[in-house]
């Protein structure tokens, strides 16, 4: 099996720090858009992915969730796991990709 990279990308006001743990001050759009390709995470971790990747985010931040197919099943698992933590709606639906924006809430 080969692996494939992940591809998380940020919106278009993108910022990158020096380290994951930095804070800065340099006044940039903490509330962009998130875009995660869940396309390109192998199968048996896809849903830990993408769940810590919810984590990391704080309230009024969105991630983008491109998927493969319509992600019920992972929407379950989040209303029973985090009910009322984030916002749904879907930006794209099919055939060939369905994108949601999950906004977090609480």
């Amino acid at each position: 099996m080969t692996a494939e990279p992940i591809r998380i990308t940020a919106g278009s006001n993108a910022h990158e720090h020096e380290s994951a743990a930095a804070s800065c001050t340099c006044g940039h759009d903490d509330s962009e858009s998130i875009v995660l390709d869940s396309r390109t995470i192998p199968h048996t971790i896809r849903h830990a992915a993408i769940f810590g990747a919810l984590e990391a985010i704080q309230p009024g931040i969105s991630l983008d969730l491109m998927a493969s197919h319509d992600p019920l099943p992972l929407l379950a698992q989040l209303e029973r796991n985090r009910s009322n933590t984030f916002s749904i709606s879907y930006l794209e639906s099919g055939p060939d990709v369905w994108t949601l924006r999950l906004t977090r809430i609480l």
